[in-house]
C-alpha cells in the first residue's frame, strides 16, 4: 500500500502530513523549490518509496508543489476544496489548522483515491507565465491609468505617468505578439483558441486566459461543474421559514478565470445575441446590474465549454449538458 502524503498550501508555505505503514508524520516547508526539495529529502530519509501526493486546488499556490512532485515522478493528485470541506463535516471536526487540514487531506485521499493530476506541458507552463505576467501587466496599466484622472495633478507627474503608460502599451503588445505566435505554432491550441474566439465577446486575449486556467474545459462532465470550476456557481441561503438570504455565487474557484470574464461579459451582453437576450429577460426581472454581469460571465463560460465540447464554432444556436 501507498503511503500518503497531504499538502496544505497557502501563499507562503506548505504543512504536510505523511501517513504510512509506521504512522503519521508532520512537516512544514516553504512553498517554493527549496521547500520541495526538502520534502522530497524527508520522504527519501524516511524510507517512503511509493507515495500519493494530494492537495487541495487553491488557486495558483498549489501548481508550484503539484509540477515539482509529478516532475519527481510522484503521483500526484489536486482535488477541488469543497470535496474536503464536505469531507471534513463527515467526521465532525471542530478545529481548524493548517496541520489539521493537511491530514485531512491526506485522510481524504485514502478514503477516496482521487485520481492522478495531469500535469501541463513545457509549452503549456510557457504560455501560463506569458498570459498571466500581461495580465499583471493591463492591471497595473489600469491603477496608473486612474492616477492620470486625478484632479489638480502637477504637469511633472502627469507627464511620467503617461510615460509610464506608454512603457506598459509597449510591454503588454510585445507580449499579446508572443502568446499569439505561441498558440499559432501549436495547431491543437490555434484551435481551441479560433473555436472560443467564434463566441461574441471572446476575443484573442480572453481565449488564451481560459486556455490557460482551464486547459481541458471541454472534458468537465457538463455545465454545472464549469461554473464550480470558475466559482461562478449560485449559493443560495435558506433555512425553513426564517431565513431568505440574498444569492450570491460561490467564488469558491479560479478567481483569474473570472475577473477575465468580467469586461467580456459587458461586451457580450451588447454583441452576442444570446447574451444580449439574456441581459434583457434579467433586466425585465428586475435584476440588479452586478448580478446580471455575473450571470453573462457564467453564461458566456458555459458558451465557451460548448464550442470547445462540440468541436464546432458558435453559431448562435449551440446548446450544452
Amino acid at each position: 500500500m501507498a503511503a500518503i502524503l497531504g499538502l496544505d498550501i497557502s501563499k507562503e508555505t506548505v504543512d504536510a502530513c505523511l501517513i504510512d505503514a509506521a504512522g503519521e508524520h508532520s512537516k512544514k516547508v516553504s512553498n517554493n523549490a527549496k521547500g520541495f526539495e526538502q520534502l522530497k529529502r524527508w520522504l527519501q530519509n524516511r524510507r517512503v518509496k511509493e507515495v500519493h501526493v494530494c492537495m487541495e486546488a487553491t488557486g495558483s499556490y498549489y501548481e508550484g508543489a503539484a509540477e515539482a512532485f509529478s516532475d519527481a515522478c510522484y503521483m500526484v493528485s489536486v482535488v477541488n476544496p469543497r470535496q474536503i470541506k464536505s469531507f471534513s463535516e463527515t467526521l465532525l471536526l471542530r478545529a481548524k489548522t493548517d496541520k489539521i487540514d493537511a491530514n485531512l487531506i491526506a485522510r481524504f485521499c485514502g478514503a477516496h483515491h482521487p485520481p492522478a493530476w495531469t500535469p501541463p506541458t513545457p509549452e503549456q507552463r510557457k504560455l501560463r507565465g506569458l498570459v498571466r505576467f500581461c495580465s499583471n501587466l493591463k492591471e497595473s496599466r489600469a491603477s496608473f491609468l486612474v492616477q492620470l484622472e486625478t484632479p489638480n495633478l502637477v504637469p511633472q507627474v502627469k507627464s511620467s505617468i503617461a510615460e509610464v503608460i506608454d512603457n506598459f502599451d509597449e510591454q503588454i503588445e510585445k507580449l499579446e505578439a508572443e502568446i499569439d505566435d505561441l498558440i499559432d505554432r501549436d495547431p491543437d491550441l490555434r484551435r481551441r483558441r479560433d473555436l472560443l474566439c467564434s463566441v461574441q465577446g471572446i476575443a484573442k486575449a480572453t481565449a488564451a486566459t481560459i486556455l490557460v486556467e482551464a486547459p481541458k474545459l471541454e472534458e468537465f462532465v457538463n455545465a454545472g461543474a464549469v461554473a464550480a470550476f470558475a466559482g461562478l456557481s449560485s449559493r443560495t441561503r435558506t433555512s425553513g421559514t426564517s431565513v431568505r438570504g440574498r444569492g450570491a455565487i460561490c467564488k469558491t474557484g479560479n478567481a483569474r478565470l473570472r475577473r477575465a470574464l468580467w469586461w467580456p461579459a459587458i461586451v457580450a451582453m451588447r454583441y452576442n445575441p444570446r447574451l444580449r437576450q439574456f441581459a434583457e429577460r434579467l433586466r425585465a426581472l428586475g435584476k440588479p446590474s452586478k448580478k446580471i454581469i455575473v450571470a453573462a460571465m457564467r453564461k458566456l463560460l458555459i458558451l465557451a465549454y460548448g464550442v470547445l465540447k462540440s468541436g464546432r464554432p458558435f453559431d448562435g444556436a449551440l446548446t450544452t449538458s
